[in-house]
């Protein structure tokens, strides 16, 4: 089964209440949840992952600052938010250095441009970055925009990088749609990431979070999503 990790976010960007959102799935079957280094302060960050873990979650931070400075800081301060997944940033050999294995780390394949994200190169480079970078010391997995691409397929995409690396592939990045979801899990990725879209109201349940939070759940084990929604309510 493919896992789904809700994201705190909106637009690269994690929410102004983290908290109170994830207070509100704290009876939910989610199993991962994670926000963005954009955002709150690391110290929000800190008490939003204990909340989650509490509640029996993995936290994952993703990684979307785009200059070196500013990537370097998210990847140091993860040890002290206390996060068991740092996901993205370009800088993995540097990455894996400051993270040491004290965290499953899944950097970005491929050339990664602006703020939101945008995954740019053909398709067989970007396999070939996720075959090198899933061979370095202390690289888990990679965290791969697969909806994020102008131009190549994102399915075609997804099944590349997945035979080619050496780890769990999770797809982030602009999924709305159960659709999509089955064609990543058809095309074998570990996992992947909702965040604007379940905030944007895009899946059964809406404009309620826990329901739609509910639905994709529901989809994923194989249960009717919309009657799940509605008996969330």
């Amino acid at each position: 089964m493919i896992e789904f990790v809700f994201m705190l976010t909106r637009g690269d960007v994690t929410v102004g209440d983290p908290a109170g959102v994830l207070a509100s799935l704290r009876e939910s079957r989610l199993r991962h949840v994670g926000f963005k280094d954009v955002g709150p302060p690391p110290q929000t960050l800190a008490a939003v992952t204990a909340m989650a873990h509490e509640a029996g979650m993995e936290v994952m931070l993703e990684v979307v600052s785009t200059s070196a400075e500013d990537e370097l800081r998210s990847l140091r301060a993860a040890a002290g938010i206390g996060v068991d997944w740092v996901l993205g940033g370009t800088r993995a050999e540097l990455g894996a250095e400051i993270l040491a294995g004290a965290v499953r780390y899944c950097p970005f394949p491929g050339t990664i441009e602006g703020h939101p994200s945008v995954l740019t190169g053909s398709i067989a480079a970007i396999a070939a970055d996720a075959a090198r970078l899933t061979a370095l010391d202390g690289v888990y997995g990679v965290d791969l925009l697969a909806y994020r691409h102008p131009a190549e397929d994102p399915v075609a995409l997804t099944r590349a990088v997945a035979g080619a690396a050496n780890g769990p592939v999770i797809a982030a990045g602009s999924v709305a749609s159960f659709e999509q979801i089955t064609a990543l899990e058809a095309a074998g990725a570990w996992g992947f990431t909702i965040g604007s879209a379940i905030f944007d109201g895009r899946f059964p349940g809406a404009p309620s979070v826990p329901d739609q939070v509910a639905s994709v759940l529901a989809m994923i084990e194989g249960s009717d999503p919309v009657a799940t929604a509605g008996a969330e309510r």
